[in-house]
């Protein structure tokens, strides 16, 4: 059964999600935006580097990004990317980033930005549901963060079969996500509780819920930080594994303008190769997120913690063995496979051709070996 209840309290330290009364994903209500974007003082919308196009690259004009989710250490690569000029030297006049969280497909499959950051439940179920032409075109993650978080005193989820007889609290946004975890793991929705959350860890802390739909790397940190005892129970490791913070772009994007793909492809690379270059690459990315990119963010950032969080995503989900080979961004045939089993378990159907196209961060990797580093 579902609780009506949502918490107007604020996280008490860190960054805190905004809640949007939105369908899950596989409905999406049309979201109007107001671009952010800013002049060349470092902030959003400045390049950095050289005035113009590198020699050798295009003339894509400006392009929108819209990010998943605030702008804190999440998209420590995408800063890195815009402040160092790497969009700039691949031919983006400005790159404007769009804080979320919003319904990305739907933004993107409209035309309101060039490419969007998402997951591949969510792509997936945006494409074989509301039948938007979109593809993923690269993975940040190489694995997805989502966990449920709950307190070693309390709720104390450590497994799957944890979860019967527990209050969780579930984001409207991750609620077919939520739904597909139980599902892989053969978990009845009756024998638990959901709880409406507006993305605020103080129920949680407060202990009013058992467990919170969280990140990994985002939830789990603030909530370790406050000086609590913290069990995690991840997806990726517990029947649902996929790729997350994966660039989307349309069909037509990928048909009639392949070589902006690549550009922005290759600018990604760049910025996060950066941003996972050991502690200076953490420290510069969590700095970047604090004190220009989401200084406007209230509560503000915490830079201790951006800074852990930045350091956990490199090492533990945008590097792997694969991308050690194959580079940042691939997803090998063997990853798309896994991801389509779970997509699948998800009860969404789709192939893995109607959801990832490879050709193009493939393409740009035999242009350019020397991007894997």
């Amino acid at each position: 059964m579902t609780l009506p209840f949502r918490s107007n309290r604020l996280s008490r330290r860190g960054a805190r999600r905004t809640a949007l009364h939105m369908t899950a994903v596989l409905a999406v209500a049309t979201l109007g935006l107001a671009a952010c974007g800013s002049d060349s003082d470092g902030s959003e919308g400045s390049s950095g580097g050289s005035s113009s196009a590198a020699a050798g690259g295009g003339d894509y004009g400006d392009v929108s990004v819209q990010l998943s989710w605030i702008k804190n250490s999440e998209f420590a690569g995408e800063f890195l990317a815009d402040s160092k000029g790497y969009y700039k030297d691949a031919g983006f006049s400005k790159v404007t980033l769009l804080p979320g969280p919003v319904a990305q497909e739907e933004i993107v499959a409209t035309g309101k930005a060039e490419f969007g950051l998402s997951n591949a439940v969510s792509t997936a179920a945006a494409v074989a549901n509301s039948k938007f032409p979109l593809k993923i075109v690269g993975a940040t993650y190489q694995k997805n963060p989502f966990s449920i978080l709950s307190l070693g005193d309390k709720g104390n989820i450590a497994t799957p079969a944890d979860l019967c007889g527990k209050k969780i609290g579930v984001q409207d946004p991750n609620l077919s996500l939520f739904n597909a975890f139980l599902s892989a793991n053969d978990i009845d929705p009756k024998c638990l509780t959901i709880v409406p959350n507006s993305f605020d860890v103080s129920p949680l802390e407060d202990k009013q819920i058992d467990g919170l739909v969280a990140y990994l790397t985002n939830e789990s940190l603030l909530v370790k930080g406050h000086g609590f005892d913290t069990v995690d129970l991840p997806f990726a490791d517990n029947g649902l594994p996929f790729v997350a913070e994966t660039v989307i772009t349309t069909d037509d994007m990928i048909k009639n303008n392949p070589d902006e793909v690549k550009a922005f492809l290759k600018a990604e690379i760049q910025g996060w190769t950066d941003a996972c270059d050991g502690d200076a690459g953490y420290k510069a990315g969590a700095e970047l997120a604090v004190n220009t990119y989401g200084k406007e963010i209230d509560p503000p950032l915490e830079l201790e913690k951006e800074v852990e969080q930045a350091k956990q995503q490199c090492e533990l989900l945008v590097k792997s063995d694969e991308t050690e080979t194959n580079g940042l961004f691939t997803m090998s045939p063997e990853m798309i496979d896994a991801n389509i089993t779970s997509i699948k378990a998800a009860g969404i159907d789709i192939s893995a051709d109607d959801l990832f196209d490879t050709s193009l961060i493939d393409a740009v990797y035999e242009e350019d070996p020397s991007l894997k580093g």
